[in-house]
């Protein structure tokens, strides 16, 4: 029988410590959620790898050191109220729970969407809601948000997902940039959002935050 917690210990000493995650609410976090419960069946043994984890065409679950990177430089608060989109089977959304007050979990695949759900409501995460919806977005009506993280790179982020960060809010994505991959935090202050590079990381772009290209005849 596989021992995944012991995975899980390893997975947090060999990829998340190292890579400098030094804030303890979230390696309490990643040594406590089964990651291997929210990854697809076949995908198991897998679940604690250093990689991306295919879910669906152009949709992953975002590796360790990555996530974790993430979080930290997304300073997430115990009263913070985060929209996590694109969480696939509610993985990232699971975690984050654990370092907020609540977690709208915005999913645009319905199966998964409803795998998340069930997932979430087995491991007792009751602060989190999973609604489907076009990731891009977002969900304005339960905003705005102290802190907004994408699970998967973008290109580029419309106006309307911008506008549900409060002011004083952060937002954390990996940016398509080269070979390589950027994630940036961007910092929202009297309506303007600023970003900052923080560290490089690659993922597929998820659905809806593709540039828009320009056609000229």
């Amino acid at each position: 029988m596989t021992d995944f917690a012991h995975r899980r210990t390893i997975m947090v000493d060999t990829q998340v410590r190292p890579a400098d995650v030094t804030r303890f609410p979230i390696i309490e976090a990643l040594l406590r959620v089964p990651r291997e419960i929210y990854v697809p069946e076949e995908l198991k043994d897998a679940a604690y790898v250093g990689e991306n984890l295919p879910l669906a065409p152009g949709r992953v679950i975002l590796e360790p050191r990555t996530f974790a990177k993430m979080l930290e430089a997304a300073d997430i608060h115990p009263g913070d109220l985060v929209l996590d989109v694109g969480p696939g089977l509610g993985y990232s959304a699971c975690v984050i729970a654990h370092l907020a007050e609540a977690v709208v979990a915005l999913e645009e695949d319905e199966d998964m969407a409803r795998e998340a759900a069930a997932n979430l409501s087995e491991h007792g995460a009751d602060n989190v809601a999973v609604i489907e919806g076009p990731l891009s977005e977002g969900l304005a009506q339960h905003g705005p948000y102290d802190v907004i993280v994408i699970e998967g790179a973008v290109e580029a982020i419309g106006d309307a997902l911008l506008a549900q960060l409060k002011d004083g809010g952060r937002i954390v994505a990996p940016f398509v940039d080269g070979a390589l991959g950027a994630v940036r935090v961007g910092y929202k202050v009297n309506g303007t959002v600023s970003w900052r590079f923080a560290f490089n990381a690659g993922a597929p772009v998820l659905p809806g935050f593709e540039q828009k290209k320009d056609f000229a005849l």
